[in-house]
């Protein structure tokens, strides 16, 4: 099993900044992959990023140019940079952990973007 722990989210303003953390109860060598996924009200949860334990990294086409996975063994750390935000990227942002044939969700981290 694998607890995680998302934090970073906040209101920021059109075209700011955040990076979102999400720290793991155990190394993250040993997860299959860590992903964030982002629900937006009245919408369907979706993949935004990907990133393997091999360190191979996908992102969300509509959103790559913008966003960046990366992660740091020491802290067992997964990191959503996000730059150059738009009021549709408003969601509530969760880290997911795929450990061997089970999903674990962190509680979700509220990113609001607006004026």
């Amino acid at each position: 099993q694998v607890q995680l722990v998302e934090s970073g989210g906040g209101l920021v303003q059109p075209g700011g900044s955040l990076r979102l953390s999400c720290a793991a109860s155990r190394s993250i060598l040993s997860i299959n992959a860590m992903n964030w996924y982002r629900q937006a009200p009245g919408k369907e949860r979706e993949l935004v990023a990907t990133i393997t334990r091999g360190g191979s990294t996908n992102v969300r086409e509509s959103v790559k140019d913008r966003f960046a996975i990366s992660r740091t063994y020491a802290q067992n750390t997964v990191y959503l940079q996000m730059n150059s935000l738009k009021p549709e990227d408003t969601a509530v942002y969760y880290c997911n952990a795929e450990l061997e044939r089970n999903q674990y969700w962190g509680q979700g981290t509220q990113v609001t973007v607006s004026s």
